[in-house]
C-alpha cells in the first residue's frame, strides 16, 4: 500500500516529538500535528499546514489524544461526518472501559494504551490505514478477564497451547504482542504467505476467530500459568535436544 499518512494531536509536545520519531522512522508520512481539539478537526479538515508536501494533506490515520483540550468526544464527532476520510486512533494513559466503549460507539476505530512500544502502534496505525480496528491486546484481555468471558476457556481447556507445534508457539507468541504478519515473517525468516498459513492452523487448534482472540487467550494463559511448560512437553523437548546432539556427535566421530 502507499504510504499511510498520519496525525498526531496531544498536548504534551515531547510525547507527541517521541510518536512522530516512531512514525517516521517506521516509513510513515507525518502530515500535522496538533494539541487540541480543534486542531484535530481542523487536520481531519485538512485545513492545517502539513510538515511534509503532498497532493493532499488530509490523513489517513489521526493519533487522537483521549484528554485532549476541548475534548476527544467533541472532536470524534465532528470527524466522524462521512464526508471525511481520515480514521482516527485513540491514544490514552489509562485503559478506562467506559471511555472505549463511548469512544468506538461515536467512530473511532482503534484504542490504544500510551505505554505500548512501537511495534504495537505501528501496527496498529497500518490496521487502521487499512480499513480494520484495533485494541491494544493487553487492554482488550484485561477487560475480558474482569467480565469473565473467557472462563469457560479456562476452566474446560486447561492446556490449550499443549497440541501447538514450536513454530506455531513462536507465530502465537508473536501474535500476542500484536505484530502483523509481514513482522513476523521478518523475526522468523518466514514468507508472509507462510505466516497466514500457521495463523490459520493456531486459530483452529486454539478454536479463536482472529488474533485479538489469540491475544485475550495468551493473557487468560499468561494470568493463570506464566505460558509454563506442561511437565511432559518439557521432558519431550529435552529428549528431542539429546537426541540432536547425539546425531551430531556421531557425524564428527565418523569424520575424524
Amino acid at each position: 500500500m502507499d504510504k499511510v499518512r498520519v496525525a498526531v494531536v496531544d498536548d504534551h509536545p515531547l510525547f507527541r516529538q517521541g510518536v512522530v520519531h516512531v512514525l517516521t522512522c517506521a516509513g510513515m508520512d507525518v502530515v500535522g500535528e496538533g494539541a487540541s481539539a480543534a486542531d484535530a478537526i481542523a487536520l481531519a479538515q485538512g485545513r492545517l499546514p502539513a510538515v511534509t508536501t503532498l497532493e493532499s494533506i488530509t490523513p489517513d490515520v489521526i493519533m487522537l489524544d483521549a484528554n485532549i483540550p476541548g475534548g476527544c468526544v467533541a472532536a470524534l464527532r465532528a470527524i466522524g461526518d462521512p464526508r471525511l476520510v481520515a480514521r482516527v486512533l485513540v491514544l490514552t494513559m489509562t485503559g478506562d472501559e467506559e471511555q472505549l466503549r463511548q469512544v468506538l460507539a461515536i467512530g473511532a476505530r482503534g484504542y490504544v494504551l500510551k505505554g505500548v512500544g512501537g511495534h504495537e502502534l505501528i501496527a496498529a496505525v497500518r490496521a487502521i490505514a487499512c480499513g480494520d480496528g484495533y485494541i491494544s491486546p493487553t487492554l482488550a484481555a484485561s477487560m475480558m478477564a474482569r467480565t469473565g468471558a473467557m472462563a469457560a476457556v479456562r476452566s474446560s481447556r486447561p492446556d490449550p497451547l499443549a497440541d501447538l507445534t514450536h513454530r506455531e508457539s513462536q507465530v502465537f507468541t508473536l501474535v500476542a504482542q500484536g505484530l502483523q504478519n509481514k513482522e513476523i515473517g521478518r523475526r522468523l525468516d518466514l514468507a508472509e504467505k507462510t505466516v497466514k498459513h500457521y495463523l490459520t492452523k493456531i486459530f483452529e487448534k486454539l478454536q479463536v476467530r482472529n488474533r485479538v482472540e489469540a491475544a485475550l487467550l495468551a493473557k487468560v494463559m499468561a494470568d493463570s500459568t506464566s505460558f509454563a511448560l506442561q511437565p511432559e512437553r518439557h521432558r519431550q523437548l529435552v529428549d528431542d535436544r539429546a537426541g540432536r546432539v547425539s546425531n551430531l556427535t556421531q557425524r564428527l566421530m565418523a569424520v575424524r
